[in-house]
């Protein structure tokens, strides 16, 4: 009895759509191609396959278009580009879905593309496939869906280069400035002073030694795991706050050789918050050298103010100066010893 109650049903067909956009000087081409049971659903046509009749088609191009100005969105260096001129959509039987091309038109050459697509919310499974060609060649893709509904493109000329530094120089410099394990790494380097050339040498032999490693990670070549890496960076400031005590006591300054070989740890940290930044194809070079710029600039300006205030300190009484080595060296092992724990025990590292 049970088997004589059910009915046919029909399940939904593969969840894909597919973007092409063709950027040019004056104008971005697009091409979309859509399956017809999602654009049915949402356009409450039934069954599905009645738009894949001309008559039917047709007489939903209006609907279909501002449907697609509702689902997908283009912005050319930040300024959003308004509704596209969509053409007549034209069926696909073969496929069954239906194909519909369109043009936003630019004011000028873009540096940057930002896509945002969201076609079929009402299926969480949906997915967009999106190719962006440049030139006649396919230069980058994406999958857009629930989780990553927004794609960045940089496009191969002067105004693209221009926007991948407006972005990645900035975000170097956020990060260095925001992160308290490098800055107090840095602090503890310059807890004891020293003649500018000293600093120099500290500062440059942390630089280049980041730099290397930053840019090895980056690029793939050398790839170490996250969770091995931070709690080796706050074993490096447990080091230098410990090695500060030594010298304090009569022992060797070798602070420039500690800035370089922990400086290649420090640059792996670098690397792992870079690749998280979805580095783009095409301009990989200049975003991993725009976002080493910002990180210098960054280090720059956090140097310039603590080894000034430091001096001052050290100027205004030579007991002052050691006690501030002292006390700050105790300060940069707890506060390492912390984040180690903290790493080890309660993030997952070195497992």
């Amino acid at each position: 009895m049970w088997l004589g109650a059910c009915v046919s049903v029909e399940a939904h067909p593969v969840p894909f759509s597919y973007i092409d956009l063709r950027v040019g000087a004056a104008a971005i081409d697009a091409v979309v191609v859509v399956h017809t049971f999602d654009a049915a659903n949402d356009l409450n046509v039934q069954p599905p396959e009645r738009l894949l009749e001309p008559a039917a088609l047709e007489a939903q191009g209006r609907a279909i278009a501002e449907l697609l100005n509702a689902r997908l969105t283009l912005a050319a260096d930040g300024s959003v580009l308004r509704d596209a001129a969509w053409f007549p959509p034209e069926a696909l039987p073969d496929r069954q879905s239906i194909r519909i091309r369109g043009t936003y038109r630019l004011l000028r050459s873009p540096g940057r593309l930002d896509v945002a697509a969201r076609m079929f919310p009402y299926d969480p499974a949906h997915k967009t496939f999106l190719n962006v060609y440049e030139g006649g060649t396919l230069a980058a893709q994406a999958i857009l869906d629930t989780d990553r509904s927004t794609f960045q493109y940089f496009t191969g000329t002067r105004q693209g280069t221009w926007a991948v530094l407006q972005k990645f120089v900035p975000a170097g410099v956020h990060h260095i400035l925001v992160g308290p394990d490098h800055l107090l790494f840095l602090a503890g380097l310059l807890l004891l002073g020293g003649t500018l050339k000293q600093l120099l040498v500290v500062v440059s032999a942390f630089t280049i030694a980041h730099s290397i490693t930053l840019s090895l990670a980056a690029l793939g070549m050398v790839m170490p795991p996250a969770n091995a890496i931070e709690p080796a960076i706050a074993l490096s400031i447990v080091y230098v706050g410990a090695d500060n005590l030594l010298v304090s006591g009569g022992g060797r300054d070798t602070r420039a050789w500690i800035a370089f070989a922990f400086g290649l740890i420090h640059g792996f940290g670098f690397a792992t918050v870079l690749r998280n930044m979805e580095l783009p194809s095409r301009a990989l070079g200049w975003s991993l050298f725009g976002f080493n710029a910002g990180v210098e600039i960054g280090q720059l300006v956090f140097v310039v103010i603590i080894a000034s205030l430091f001096g001052w300190i050290r100027a205004r009484s030579e007991t002052a100066g050691r006690r501030l080595a002292f006390a700050g060296s105790i300060v940069v092992i707890l506060a390492g010893a912390f984040w180690f724990l903290q790493r080890v025990f309660f993030s997952g590292g070195l497992v």
